[in-house]
């Protein structure tokens, strides 16, 4: 092989250069070790329940804070620019609020599989190939590793964060809160979805059993389309959806 299966391989994939993108959409069905250090090693995977454990009661306590700010009745939009025509925000506007966040999130979730996880780092740059590899180039490699198919928290928290910093700046604050909330649980039920996209069992004929068939296909024939994990919704906009005839062919 290209690599010693025995040593970390983040280290290691850098050095493959022209070869690398053919090497990393070659899948095999074993384990990989990233890191030389026991610790970063543990950080770096992570059990799909942990997401769960960790964030469905942020989501939950950040959706009470949200609705009963909101019931104060003190929120209106565009009330930085005008007094007189400053919209009010309600209590009921809440759940809407918190569907557009999760929408956002399945738009985010495209965006960033196709033009971040799916980008083609050059043959000559050591450096973005290491950076391809921890991101995403891990798991085309080995997809079938279960302690790296969600997110680790921690590395999580710090692009959540980041995301909402942005809604902040953008949106008044409880209203970026409640966007930023729909998206959380967005992302949580995303990352659920991609854990039982590949170890799940659905009956055939079923939605989720449509999206694992697809998700099989961008894996191992389609890994320049077909970016759409728990919808497919983007890719039929932005011209990356999988031919519908490759899975006629299958059945």
């Amino acid at each position: 092989d290209l690599v010693d299966w025995q040593k970390p391989l983040l280290w290691q994939v850098g050095y493959l250069g022209e070869k690398y993108d053919e090497w990393v959409h070659q899948p095999v069905d074993r384990p990989i070790r990233l890191f030389h250090s026991d610790i970063l090693e543990y950080f770096s995977k992570t059990a799909w329940y942990v997401v769960f454990m960790v964030w469905a009661p942020v989501v939950l306590y950040l959706s009470w804070v949200s609705y009963t700010t909101l019931a104060q009745g003190n929120t209106r939009l565009f009330s930085s620019f005008t007094t007189e025509y400053s919209i009010p925000v309600h209590k009921y506007y809440f759940p809407f609020i918190f569907l557009l966040g999760m929408f956002l999130w399945s738009l985010l979730e495209y965006l960033i599989h196709r033009f971040v996880f799916h980008m083609k780092p050059p043959a000559s740059n050591y450096y973005l190939i290491t950076l391809h590899f921890l991101l995403h180039g891990q798991h085309h490699k080995s997809p079938f590793d279960s302690s790296r198919l969600v997110f680790p928290p921690v590395p999580a928290s710090l692009v959540m964060a980041f995301f909402y910093g942005i809604l902040q700046l953008m949106l008044p604050q409880v209203l970026g809160l409640s966007v930023f909330v729909g998206g959380l649980c967005g992302y949580v039920i995303y990352d659920m979805m991609h854990y039982y996209l590949h170890y799940g069992s659905p009956k055939k004929g079923t939605y989720l059993y449509g999206l694992k068939a697809y998700h099989v296909k961008h894996h191992f024939e389609h890994q320049k389309s077909g970016f759409g994990i728990s919808t497919r919704f983007w890719d039929h906009p932005f011209r990356t959806l999988i031919p519908e005839e490759t899975f006629e062919k299958e059945d």
